[in-house]
């Protein structure tokens, strides 16, 4: 074996090695990122944790929710947008950490719509993705929200556009499509905020009828055993 052979077989090895350091430092700093404790470490994330955990998404499918599950994309396909994630957002918000008083729920509030707005953001870019990892039914019961969900195909609606202000304390709701033409903040007409709650509360009621029909059946069906 030459010199050069010999030098190509060992910089194809030193290469293999670093780049085997490279992929573990990249998913093992994205893993441990991604954390509640990481997330949480900054005190004016405290906030949002006990406003999630009072929510109804905490336990609603057996299961209890952390901050990567909504703000994180997850899945190898969504890894190059969980690392941007971690590095253009990560950055802005620890740099905003430490020029902002959160010592407060009352300082916190004052930039509460700015940080709502941009998760919404990230969301709309996202096309909801984080959302429907658990919400896969595409069309709901309900003529209104059958409706309200023609506007995925006539105005490139996504579900974070309709659906904001379910897991943390209420916000103004934004209008995502046009903040998005204008590249600031545009906030929804109240109008058009209203008719989205109504949809929700539609959707609940809907719900939680089907649920006390099944109920009252099943009562029906036991009082039929008990007369036989």
């Amino acid at each position: 074996m030459t010199a050069l052979q010999k030098g190509s077989i060992g910089s194809l090895l030193i290469g293999t090695l670093v780049g085997v350091v490279l992929v573990a430092v990249v998913f093992g700093g994205e893993a441990a990122l991604s954390t509640e404790e990481f997330c949480t470490s900054c005190h004016s994330m405290s906030y949002p944790q006990e406003e999630l955990k009072k929510s109804s998404h905490y336990g609603a499918l057996g299961v209890n929710p952390g901050c990567k599950d909504c703000h994180i994309p997850q899945g190898f396909e969504n890894f190059h947008l969980a690392v941007a994630t971690h590095v253009v957002d990560g950055a802005r918000e620890l740099y905003l950490e430490l020029m902002n008083d959160y010592s407060t729920l009352e300082k916190f509030n004052e930039r509460r719509l700015i940080m709502a707005h941009d998760a919404r953001m990230n969301l709309k870019k996202w096309d909801s993705v984080t959302c429907r990892t658990c919400h896969k039914n595409p069309d709901p019961p309900g003529e209104g929200a059958q409706a309200a969900h023609k506007k995925k195909v006539t105005e490139g609606a996504t579900g974070i556009d309709c659906h904001q202000n379910l897991v943390h304390t209420e916000a103004p709701m934004t209008d995502l499509n046009a903040s998005l033409a204008s590249g600031k903040l545009v906030l929804k007409p109240e109008e058009d905020a209203s008719d989205d709650e109504d949809e929700e509360d539609e959707e609940a009621g809907e719900s939680s009828s089907a649920s006390e029909a099944k109920s009252e059946s099943s009562d029906d069906e036991d009082s039929d055993d008990d007369e036989e």
